[in-house]
């Protein structure tokens, strides 16, 4: 459990890399500031209320909210019989901490290149505090999906994690607008991100790390679960790629590394929810679906106008609910009333996640505006909201 701990940590160098070489380089360093504060707010906040809402027990809980106090400390009366001998509080807490900045990194990608850094520091402290383990406290805490006569199933997380980020970014991204150029009267202008090889990184480093998220979502070393969380996993990811390739070379006539690379995280996403209850074969599927609908959600976003640079609308969004469906559709609890189930799941999560990001953004765009004025854009975040380059060597001098 430590080792996945620690795995699942450096999916957040991932998400940086991954963000950075996606966008353009002027934007850079907010990137890479907004993706070293998040983890630093999750870890905080998730010891000082998170986790004691997303696992409130049994004393403390209700079917959508529980609460058992400030701080991480194991409380007087607390049920460890889950916990086995390699298995304490204390692994389950830092376990449960290094997924818990996951949902506003997401966000960080759809709103990159325009956001105010503030406003969205705002953002990310109420949605990890409070939105994240609410939702989580539905399932993994006990709450009412648990308790559903057949309970809704997501192992690691396609729902309760990425989901919850994925309507975030979506709501982030409409109430942002687009970045300026993106959509004209002649139509919608390819903005290229600047480091391709850096993305490419950020890519293999999350699918690495996602060993340790699923991996480490069997809660024990059985090696028999462990292992066949891995094959799972690994599969996804590569008929994922797949999957993206294909359909982006049909639809566009070329072979686009960065479908490739979101088709990759589009299967991860996808195997996420029934890691433990897929064949080799219901993994495939899983992943080839999910890396042709990231092709197809990047298209429609670009013609809804929904501007998304990175892509993680159409990956966490659309692939968590894909994959969350699927656990009804293939595998070991196929049937329809596990679809049932599923799809109240994902239901109830997206409403309660749209509802809330939409009003946390909402009011400070009313309040203190989430966007940096036109000149700021233009100029780039790094040098109006750092007063630093990533590339200093490399700048426009006057």
């Amino acid at each position: 459990m430590m080792i996945a701990t620690t795995m699942v940590f450096v999916m957040h160098l991932g998400f940086a890399t991954l963000e950075a070489g996606l966008t353009r380089s002027k934007n850079t360093v907010n990137i890479l500031f907004k993706n070293t504060i998040i983890p630093a707010i999750g870890l905080l906040t998730y010891a000082l209320v998170g986790f004691n809402l997303m696992y409130p027990g049994a004393d403390f809980a209700g079917g959508f909210f529980g609460f058992a106090g400030f701080g991480v400390s194991l409380p007087e009366g607390w049920d460890t019989s889950n916990y086995n001998a390699g298995y304490t509080y204390f692994t389950d807490f830092i376990f449960q901490a290094m997924f818990a900045a996951t949902a506003a990194t997401i966000v960080s990608g759809a709103v990159a290149e325009r956001v105010k850094l503030g406003p969205f520091i705002t953002f990310s402290i109420l949605y990890v505090a409070f939105i994240y383990p609410i939702v989580g406290m539905w399932k993994w805490g006990g709450g009412f999906l648990n308790t559903l006569e057949t309970p809704f199933y997501d192992f690691a997380g396609s729902t309760i994690v990425h989901s919850v980020g994925g309507w975030g970014a979506l709501v982030g991204a409409y109430l942002l607008g687009p970045r300026i150029g993106k959509y004209t009267p002649q139509g919608m202008k390819a903005i290229p991100g600047h480091n391709l090889p850096m993305a490419t990184i950020g890519v293999f480093l999350l699918w690495f790390g996602w060993f340790g998220f699923n991996g480490g979502s069997v809660l024990s070393a059985d090696p028999g679960l462990v292992s066949k969380v891995f094959v799972t996993t690994s599969i996804a990811a590569a008929a994922g790629a797949i999957g993206a390739l294909v359909v982006s070379y049909l639809k566009f006539k070329t072979y686009d590394i960065t479908m490739v690379l979101n088709g990759i995280l589009a299967g991860l996403v996808g195997i996420t929810a029934g890691a433990d209850q897929m064949g080799v074969l219901d993994s495939v599927f899983i992943g080839l679906v999910g890396g042709g609908l990231v092709v197809f959600g990047v298209v429609l976003f670009d013609k809804i106008k929904i501007d998304d640079p990175v892509g993680a609308i159409s990956v966490h969004l659309v692939g968590g609910i894909w994959g969350t469906l699927a656990v009804g559709l293939f595998g070991d609890l196929a049937g329809m009333d596990q679809v049932i189930s599923q799809l109240i799941g994902i239901g109830a999560v997206g409403v309660f996640c749209f509802a809330t990001a939409f009003l946390i953004f909402f009011v400070l765009k009313k309040t203190i505006g989430i966007r940096v004025d036109e000149k700021e854009e233009i100029e780039g975040l790094d040098i109006n909201e750092h007063s630093m380059r990533a590339y200093p060597d490399f700048a426009t001098r006057d």
